[in-house]
């Protein structure tokens, strides 16, 4: 993983703007170089970029709501997100465009529509009929601003209360106000000298329409009669209000209050409360009030047919319960349970079996909206268990460090990865199916399979299946579980590097045809892991120490301070583990007394059981070096075909055997170029001096390096000497800035130098300072000899140049195909193996040319380099340069990926200053660039990653990951894609009044709203006092319905839709023609009355 330099990132941004005007140039073809032509078949139609699923958490959550009968979820956020949740695989994400917080959501139970209050006082209707919800009508609040929402059950009417104290009616279905309002000095006493408060609830008595409670925040609340326009009752409390539930009866009602107490009143007895109940206050023994607890902040009342009712409510804990964790408090007769809560709570809301206010309300789950997770808890079962949560809500469990993305895998990795997580599943949910299950899933046209891994602050690792935009948790790996964990800060070792999350991870890098996984953590440590269906107990964690140095030897410096480049490997004749220990090259103490030579984590010596999933092959830390820290990884690669990982720093690159456990390579990044190191190495920050001439390929001398040669200056330069001799350990943090850093690998099979007849192993090396280099591979036999004998490792001499930090290099054949890294195939290494089958020799991915015509003189190779400025494409084995293309002049790539697309392939890059650019292979030419994110951040540029099939995903809150699509054919296919939210549901039949209550009255009074709030009566409600704004949804939103069953659906309910339009048009037009009709009759009668008696003549 790079390191990234943030007064950077804030230079590429503001570049944004000035290169965004700019396409990059044609691709340039340098002169002499004659390639054979290849046809490229990927064109600028084939892209599209767009947004297409965003999976997680919604990040800071601030409002929730639930329809009963079409049972979805919506969750409103603080920065105007709308996350809308159905059955699993069924969600939804939208955007208010102001970025105001979401105060209140209110369904529009049943319709297919929700309201939304946000806090800069506008209100919003969705249409939630579409696969993509849009807003049909807004309404600006100007003078008052807007403090409670409710809409009763099959009303048209929203009652709206305001900061001021008043109530003012919208109709939902014209998004315009009613001239009848609600004022605060008419609902009060008129004795009282205080202003009452905000409204903080309303709701209509469940019973009696006409009768509306209102709850001001000072403490009063007062039943108001909608048709006298007065107020019936007034009920005073000294405390004030949080929130206020009815009983279903309509007699009863109780309110929460800021004193931790809740008080139930009769309807008919405003004097006094008929109970005032301290559910968490201490009860004084001589009759005194409990001492006061914290807000109730909110309180609901739930019946039941079949016994005592549920008394819900969140906060109220006394006071002296300090570190006490956010509890939901449920109170059912006389029993009351208290369930703790990870995170504060935002909302809560009781899941009942009926829409209707006035019935038995049968409550059966609560579903708690916490700060960082969703909660539902089973009211049905005994110790209110939870149900386990189907929805990818856990992304965020530890904060995302970094994360890869796998388009196409292997068929039959998912199942294998399922059926290892399965095991890791909790225990003690709720039996019952999740109840949360409206919409119906879209017609899902990708059939590949997908998967996103996750890295994580705790050192753990998340898979994903990702297959056909939904994400569901595979499988997790806990990478800390090899280390001894500090029992407390004072016996943690004080070799730490970083002061928190020691174990977070910063590099994946994985091989999912071979199942084999590398990690690099913050603490300078990588692990390797192979994939098991079998569990083991591992009595020794396999261990090497690597002593990474920056710094130069003297010709004559003894040898044993630094390994040569072509170290025997440790152990190389033994095939066993070798016992934990460190690398036998480096010095045991530090003569000064400083640290050195201890890694920064102390990896287990007991026994460790590694369950059935990825098991641990080997450990490697790099260790302290006379007082100095190991530097973090910046790069790191694994190859199962060769039995290697590599990894860089800033100080140099090591590479390890991990099938011999043994340290190959071991140097400097000076050493890296042997005699051919083309910088003057004084400290400098290499952002701000590139020399110009880095700009071409150099091509310097070929050759192996001896070491000899690596112990000499490179150009026989006194300044080069000082430079070796005045680097100690302890160098400033600028001089780090300033080191080339380790940027990319890349393990390949392709002609190492210009003389190669024929292609053979290898591993490419780019660095900080956009220099490409060579290794050569020479591996031993497979079978029993791959353990026996070492594996050679030597620096070709080969070096490339490029503008910038080198970020991914790929090779293409001689047909322009991409020619993937070669891999051992996946199988079950705990089970012993026959004979015949260890002699069966190591298996390569096959290439799209076949071996033998690979090795002719005639084929050649292209290699295609990406770095932060540029990208070229050099022909192999020549090494010219057959294309270049400048990719920005002033900001910088951050992610570059070479991918597959519609059968071919393509290079897609992400820039600094918010640009998506996707090339053309192997000619580079500019397929796509288009201005994405107005703004980027570290948690972006970190986790941002392109994958085939035009995917790509990045990290768009710390809780939730947001995928989008490059792809022109994902683009049009998204629409059938989506699930859809809304379903017709039948609306469950009202409750029976029953035959007495329908002869003597008593059961529900409905009410003439219409007759009411109408403009008929109400009149017209002022003009400046709201602001109506038509939505772009509606008619226009159905129709990016795309073709397909689905389509035809929506296309026969927009023909109905516009029909319907068109009516109401005509019916318009008509009425006009017939007023103008009358008018015209009338001027006419008027004139044969005005020249009745006058002759033609007279006129």
């Amino acid at each position: 993983m790079r390191k990234f330099n943030i007064r950077k990132v804030l230079d590429g941004l503001t570049a944004g703007a000035s290169s965004a005007s700019q396409p990059p140039p044609p691709p340039q073809h340098p002169p002499g170089s004659r390639e054979p032509e290849i046809q490229e078949t990927l064109q600028s139609e084939h892209f599209q970029l767009c947004k297409t699923v965003r999976h997680g958490f919604p990040y800071q959550p601030s409002a929730l709501a639930f329809d009963p009968v079409q049972k979805i979820l919506a969750v409103g956020t603080q920065t105007g997100a709308l996350r809308l949740f159905g059955r699993p695989g069924v969600e939804c994400y939208c955007q208010h465009d102001s970025g105001a917080a979401v105060i209140q959501l209110q369904f529009l139970i049943n319709e297919g529509a929700l309201v939304s209050a946000l806090a800069d006082d506008t209100l919003h209707l969705w249409n939630l009929r579409q696969k993509r919800p849009a807003i049909l009508h807004s309404l600006k609040f100007c003078r008052e601003r807007v403090t409670f929402c409710h809409l009763p059950f099959q009303s048209k009417w929203l009652y709206v209360g305001t900061e001021r104290g008043n109530i003012h009616i919208v109709n939902v279905e014209s998004f315009t106000l009613s001239g009848y309002v609600i004022m605060w000095n008419k609902a009060i006493e008129l004795s009282s000298k205080s202003h009452p408060g905000p409204v903080v609830h309303i709701s209509d008595n469940p019973m009696d329409e006409g009768k509306l409670l209102i709850g001001f925040e000072s403490g009063t609340v007062v039943l108001w009669d909608l048709k006298s326009k007065k107020a019936d009752y007034r009920y005073t409390y000294d405390e004030a209000i949080h929130s206020v539930a009815w009983h279903h009866e309509g007699k009863q009602f109780i309110c929460s209050h800021s004193d931790g107490t809740l008080t139930i009143w009769n309807v008919r007895s405003p004097a006094k409360p008929v109970q005032t109940i301290t559910p968490h206050g201490k009860q004084l023994k001589d009759g005194k009030k409990p001492e006061p607890c914290k807000p109730i902040l909110k309180v609901e009342f739930k019946t039941t047919r079949s016994g005592e009712p549920f008394i819900i409510l969140s906060g109220g804990l006394s006071y002296d319960t300090v570190g006490r964790r956010p509890c939901l408090t449920v109170m059912h007769g006389k029993s009351t349970a208290v369930l703790e809560m990870d995170y504060s709570i935002v909302d809560f809301l009781t899941l009942c079996e009926t829409p209707y206010p006035n019935d038995f309300q049968e409550p059966y789950a609560v579903v708690v909206l916490l700060e960082k997770d969703l909660v539902l808890i089973d009211l049905a079962q005994n110790g209110y268990p939870i149900f386990e949560n189907p929805y990818p809500l856990s992304i965020h469990e530890s904060p995302v460090t970094c994360c890869e993305y796998f388009a196409d895998c292997p068929v039959d990795l998912i199942p294998a990865l399922y059926s290892v997580g399965a095991r890791q599943k909790r225990q003690g949910y709720s039996k019952k199916e999740w109840p949360i299950n409206g919409g119906n899933w879209g017609l899902g046209a990708q059939s590949y399979p997908e998967i996103i891994i996750t890295g994580h602050a705790d050192g753990s690792l998340k898979f994903w299946d990702a297959s056909a935009i939904t994400l569901q948790v595979l499988y997790k790996l806990k990478t800390s579980k090899v280390f001894e964990k500090s029992r407390n800060k004072d016996d943690r070792p004080n070799t730490d590097i970083v002061d928190e999350d020691p174990y977070a991870i910063q590099i994946i890098s994985w091989c999912p045809e071979s199942r084999m996984l590398c990690i690099a953590g913050v603490s300078a440590h990588v692990i390797i892991y192979r994939f098991s269906k079998q569990e083991v107990i591992t009595e020794v964690i396999p261990m090497l120490e690597v002593r990474l140095l920056y710094e130069i030897n003297d010709v004559d410096s003894p040898e044993s301070e630094q390994p040569p480049p072509l170290s025997t490997p440790v152990g190389g004749s033994n095939p066993q583990p070798i016992p934990p220990q460190s690398h036998p090259s480096t010095s045991s103490s530090s003569s000064d007394g400083l640290r050195d030579n201890v890694p920064c984590l102390k990896v287990k010596n007991s026994p460790l059981k590694q369950s059935a999933g990825y098991q641990t092959e080997l450990v490697i830390q790099l260790v302290w070096v006379s007082g100095e820290p190991p530097q973090q990884i910046t790069s790191l690669a694994i190859n199962s075909s060769y039995g290697l990982v590599v990894f860089g720093n800033c100080n140099g690159i090591a590479m390890v055997d991990y099938l011999q456990k043994a340290v190959l390579l071991n140097l400097g990044t000076i050493e890296l170029y042997g005699s051919n190191d083309p910088y003057r190495r004084e400290p400098r920050s290499p952002r701000k001096s590139r020399q110009p001439s880095g700009a071409g390929l150099c091509d310097i001398s070929e050759g192996t390096v001896v070491p000899e040669d690596r112990c000499k200056s490179p150009t026989s330069d006194v300044k080069d000497n000082s430079f070796s001799r005045s680097r100690s350990s302890s160098v400033t943090s600028i001089d780090k800035e300033s080191r080339e850093a380790i940027s990319a690998l890349h393990f390949c099979e392709t002609f190492t130098r210009k003389a190669d007849t024929s292609p053979s192993p290898c591993l490419w090396v780019g660095t900080t300072l956009g220099t490409v280099l060579v290794i050569a591979l020479n591996l031993p036999p497979g079978g029993e000899q791959r353990l026996l004998q070492p594996v050679i490792v030597s620096p070709s001499g080969t070096i490339l140049r490029l503008k910038g930090a080198i970020l991914r290099m790929a090779f293409l054949d001689t047909t322009g195909c991409l020619m993937p890294p070669a891999y051992e195939p996946w199988k079950e290494h705990n089970i012993p193996e026959e004979k015949d089958e260890k002699e069966k020799s190591r298996k390569k991915r096959p290439v799209s040319v076949s071996p033998s015509s690979s090795q002719e003189i005639s084929e050649n190779q292209y290699a295609v380099i990406c770095s932060e400025k540029q990208a070229k494409v050099i022909s192999l084995p020549t090494q010219n340069c057959a294309y270049k293309q400048n990719i920005t002049e002033t900001s910088f790539v951050l992610r570059g990926d070479i991918v597959a697309l519609s059968n071919s392939i393509c290079l897609a890059c992400f820039c600094a200053n918010g640009h998506i650019m996707t090339f053309s292979l192997p000619s580079l030419r500019p397929l796509l660039d288009v201005y994405y994110l107005p703004l980027t951040n570290m948690r972006i540029a970190r986790t941002f990653c392109f994958t085939n099939n035009g995917q790509a995903l990045y990290l768009v809150s710390p809780t939730e990951i947001q995928r989008l699509t490059y792809s022109q054919e994902t683009c049009e296919n998204l629409q059938e894609m989506l699930g859809e939210l809304f379903t017709p549901v039948e609306t469950p039949e009202a409750p029976n009044r029953g035959f007495f209550k329908g002869l003597f009255g008593g059961g529900a009074q409905s009410l003439d709203r219409e007759e009411l709030f109408g403009e008929s009566s109400s009149g017209k409600a002022s003009r400046s006092l709201a602001q109506h704004i038509p939505g772009p949804g509606g008619i226009e939103g159905v129709k990016g319905a795309a073709s397909g069953v689905v389509g035809e659906l929506a296309r026969a309910r927009l023909a109905l839709d516009e029909r319907g339009q068109k009516l109401g048009d005509l019916e318009e037009r008509t009425a006009a023609m017939l007023s103008s009709a009358d008018s015209f009759s009338k001027h006419a009668h008027e004139m044969m009355l005005k020249y009745k008696d006058k002759k033609w003549y007279q006129f």
